[in-house]
């Protein structure tokens, strides 16, 4: 029995949206910098309900994986202009895909390499979304494989430890001299405009822009969730959400590019779904099951680099191009240009916000069908 009942929505509530608040305070701190929010908010839930001070399982929990995820997704996707993305891509993404397709041989090699048990295929596809996407594809992959709260906790929790190591690899690997000394150095001569990382932005809030992007994203819940319950897929109903909300980000670029506030909105429904996740996790089954994720983590991290980097000496890349095109799968497009723009590679910041945005659009697709394969 907790101190809060499991009855308890207003409490419960105040909680989970505290969670989220310490999540994104945490993001924006150094220690938030080198690892996630999202960790912390996973763990700072799940000593809570460990402690018994809130419970295991609630309808608000239930509510949060139920409503507020499908609702998020199409508010993290508006801007997936795909002529957008391919225009102002350039060459890397050639060795984007071929990061991504590294992903999914070192998730598929790993899954019979490793002793993962019932839950091996889930997780080999919801690792592959989210090192070639990230966040928003591994919580969708996990719906549509119907992963349980504890599951996706235990995952989640392991692959940003992973996510933190190769984000540091990523940093490393252009000052490495053994493969520097193998790859083309950088030319700067490759222009294809340049683009703010996005540290120091303020997002604007606009009541007309919120409400219009809830609407619409509560409109492409329903149509996909009519269409789940009309061909029996009610499962893949987040993969519809995601059909539907690119076709709308394609069919009206401009208007979707003008909403201010929709990603950020987007980003603060995960967050509550992570604490309520966390809320969820048992410690005992944390403590048995992480140890052989991390594992398979990083394994599919280390094939991902032998593949990129014997692509880019095969294909001539240089060594930018390939550090920027791995990142953009591993870490996501912001990160991945903060580091562009660490390394003075101005050139290559657009490419990198493109890029990760292509991943966020074929990740879960990419996903589900790995975790299909394996089953």
């Amino acid at each position: 029995m907790s101190i809060i009942s499991d009855q308890n929505i207003i409490a419960l509530g105040a909680v989970l949206f505290g969670l989220a608040w310490f999540g994104f305070w945490i993001d924006t701190q150094p220690l938030g910098k080198k690892t996630s929010g999202v960790i912390w908010v996973l763990l700072s839930a799940m000593l809570l309900s460990n402690l018994h001070l809130i419970p295991f399982s609630s309808p608000i929990y239930d509510f949060a994986g139920g409503t507020l995820v499908p609702l998020a997704i199409p508010l993290l996707l508006f801007k997936a202009d795909l002529r957008k993305i391919f225009r102002e891509s350039g060459p890397v993404m050639l060795t984007f895909m071929i990061a991504s397709t590294a992903t999914i041989v070192g998730a598929v090699l790993g899954f019979y390499i490793f002793d993962l048990g019932e839950i091996g295929p889930k997780v080999a596809g919801v690792y592959t979304g989210g090192y070639i996407g990230g966040a928003v594809n591994f919580l969708a992959v996990s719906q549509a494989v119907e992963m349980t709260p504890e599951e996706f906790s235990v995952s989640l929790s392991a692959s940003a430890m992973v996510s933190n190591i190769a984000l540091a690899m990523l940093v490393a690997l252009p000052s490495i001299t053994w493969i520097t000394n193998h790859l083309r150095p950088h030319e700067s001569g490759f222009h294809v405009g340049q683009a703010d990382d996005g540290e120091g932005q303020r997002s604007v809030f606009r009541l007309t822009h919120i409400t219009g992007a809830i609407a619409l994203s509560f409109a492409i819940c329903a149509v996909a969730g009519w269409i789940g319950d009309r061909f029996s897929l009610t499962q893949y109903s987040i993969l519809f959400i995601t059909i539907l909300t690119i076709l709308v980000a394609n069919l009206a670029p401009k208007t979707m590019e003008t909403l201010e506030g929709d990603f950020d909105m987007g980003m603060l429904l995960m967050y509550v779904f992570f604490a309520a996740v966390g809320a969820g996790t048992n410690a005992n089954f944390f403590a048995s099951a992480a140890l052989i994720l991390f594992i398979y983590g990083m394994f599919i991290i280390v094939v991902h680099l032998l593949i990129v980097l014997l692509a880019a000496k095969l294909l001539k890349v240089d060594i930018a191009e390939a550090t920027v095109a791995s990142g953009a799968a591993l870490v996501g497009p912001a990160v991945t240009a903060a580091i562009a723009t660490s390394r003075g590679w101005r050139s290559l910041v657009t490419p990198a916000i493109m890029c990760g945005i292509f991943g966020y659009v074929i990740a879960t697709f990419i996903g589900v069908s790995v975790t299909a394969l394996l089953n």
